[in-house]
């Protein structure tokens, strides 16, 4: 699929992807695609907070791997394979308590069986508050 001349259905389609969802209850909504990236915003919200009223670091987690995970399913053929996150390695660098972060998944190798993301999630002024990596396996797509 040429990325650039469906962006717009591809963002339509992984916003609209399945039924109820974590991605969804966090608001999770992705905003950019490109031949090499996705991207994403999340509301800091005390829904996505931990108890000293900052954003807890498996929400910035699920922000990361909602994004791994997306980049790898907008670059593979899912009626053949499917990818399944194996590995998955967060740093929580910067503290946040309200606004939006934006993260943003590119890929550091793009196999035909694996894929290893690098995902940065920013504030509104860009400053890094999550690094992620994250491995996807390209399994054959389940029976």
């Amino acid at each position: 699929m040429n990325i650039s001349e469906n962006k717009e259905e591809i963002l339509h389609q992984l916003n609209n992807w399945g039924g109820e969802n974590l991605g969804k209850t966090l608001g999770i909504v992705f905003t950019e695609v490109t031949e090499d990236s996705l991207s994403a915003t999340m509301p800091v919200t005390p829904k996505v907070h931990q108890p000293y009223g900052i954003l807890h670091g498996g929400a910035s987690c699920v922000l990361a791997e909602t994004l791994g995970s997306c980049l790898s399913v907008i670059h593979i053929d899912t009626k053949k394979v499917v990818p399944v996150g194996t590995n998955i390695n967060s740093n929580h660098l910067r503290s946040k308590k309200e606004g939006i972060v934006t993260g943003t998944a590119r890929f550091i190798r793009k196999g035909n069986t694996m894929h290893v993301s690098e995902i940065e999630i920013r504030d509104e002024k860009g400053h890094l508050i999550n690094h992620t990596t994250m491995t996807n396996n390209i399994i054959p797509r389940p029976e």
